[in-house]
């Protein structure tokens, strides 16, 4: 299976930039996600590796076979790269049976009919279709048209599986279902895989390694673990999960410890750069933004053994309950704060502890929007 090699792609639609310099690499056999809100590029991006559109600037190369060099005027048509994909509204034949279907594509690559037989019966039999063969896509249902999209798309064997929202028809418990049965088809294949969502769930589930885009722009690659847990800028912070967000001043710096003063309740806070690999990167008097996720937050009714640096003081506004945990909405100073316990007993004046590794901070310019901020509130 091939690596997938994509450089510094640009595209422009009626002089408005949706894809800026966005560069990549795919392993082989690795299951690469492009995530990020709707407009972001993601699906732009998966359609100029498909074929389907044609950067302005960019190269694009799969296995070593050149799909697309701007510079050396060399553009592959989509029927030219041999790779497989699904499409959100899955795209079958309405008039054609399931095995009609997946014997389209091998029809059009000349293949013999007995060895078309087989080939649609192995891909239907991987996604456990075999026996509905004869069905119309009407006769099936949601996540049975999605699971023949996906063979369709692995009946001639492509080099590369692009995935655009397959799973966005699905309703919330099929999807769930769903995404642990592909994750097992994708590894059982074996087959590298461009995935493209806005789901962060289906992203950190399914994903080896997760790109997060934002208009046009690729802000961080890494694993699910690196992008849920050291998010590069405070929109990735925001994007990924639930975050609290607390602006502050620097007051101090001593070695991989920042001291702050918080701009919206005027307490000091204590934050472990280490963390995060920051070491080195602020001073005295630089405006800084705090993240911080609710579950690394812990309620008190005192700050009692609580380390230094690591209590704010809040009211409690809102409890919560919502089966495994309760989920507080926390007033400290002119902003609302977010945290998760295990009991709902906390009301009135508590006690938030952060802990100093456990929190994470951005310089600015970086600043995330109100909206963004009161993003906490409402998830």
């Amino acid at each position: 299976m091939p690596e997938v090699v994509v450089k510094n792609l640009v595209k422009d639609y009626a002089g408005n930039r949706v894809l800026n310099d966005v560069s990549f690499t795919i392993a082989d056999g690795e299951f690469f996600t492009l995530l990020g809100p709707s407009g972001c590029g993601k699906s732009t991006t998966l359609n100029c590796v498909a074929g389907l559109e044609r950067p302005d600037e960019g190269f694009i190369s799969v296995a070593d076979i050149v799909f697309l060099d701007s510079n050396a005027n060399v553009f592959v048509a989509p029927e030219g790269r041999d790779l497989g994909m699904v499409f959100q509204s899955y795209a079958l034949w309405p008039h054609m049976t399931i095995g009609d279907n997946l014997a389209l594509p091998l029809k059009l690559r000349k293949v013999p009919k007995p060895r078309r037989a087989e080939l649609i019966a192995d891909a239907l039999d991987k996604v456990g279709l075999l026996h509905l063969k004869d069905r119309y896509p009407h006769q099936m249902s949601g996540g049975q048209q999605q699971r023949v999209a996906l063979a369709r798309a692995l009946v001639y064997a492509p080099k590369v599986l692009l995935l655009d929202e397959p799973l966005s028809n699905l309703d919330a418990k099929l999807r769930e279902q769903a995404r642990s049965w592909l994750k097992r088809l994708q590894s059982e294949v074996g087959i590298t895989t461009i995935y493209v969502t806005h789901d962060q769930d289906e992203a950190l589930s399914l994903s080896d390694r997760i790109a997060v885009m934002s208009k046009g722009n690729m802000l961080q690659v890494g694993t699910p673990t690196e992008i849920y847990e050291k998010p590069a800028v405070a929109e990735v912070a925001n994007f990924i999960g639930r975050c609290n967000f607390l602006d502050g001043i620097v007051t101090g710096v001593h070695g991989d410890e920042v001291v702050l003063n918080l701009t919206c309740s005027d307490q000091s806070l204590l934050v472990n750069t280490a963390f995060q690999g920051v070491t080195g990167h602020f001073g005295t008097g630089q405006k800084v933004t705090v993240a911080v996720r609710p579950e690394r937050l812990t309620l008190a009714d005192s700050s009692s053994g609580v380390p230094a640096g690591s209590a704010l003081q809040g009211t409690v506004l809102e409890t919560a309950y919502v089966g495994s945990r309760f989920e507080y909405q926390v007033q400290v100073g002119d902003v609302v704060v977010q945290a998760l316990h295990h009991h709902g007993r906390f009301t009135g004046d508590v006690t938030l502890a952060l802990p100093a590794d456990g929190c994470l901070i951005y310089p600015e310019p970086a600043p995330v929007s109100d909206e963004a901020k009161q993003l906490m509130t409402v998830h």
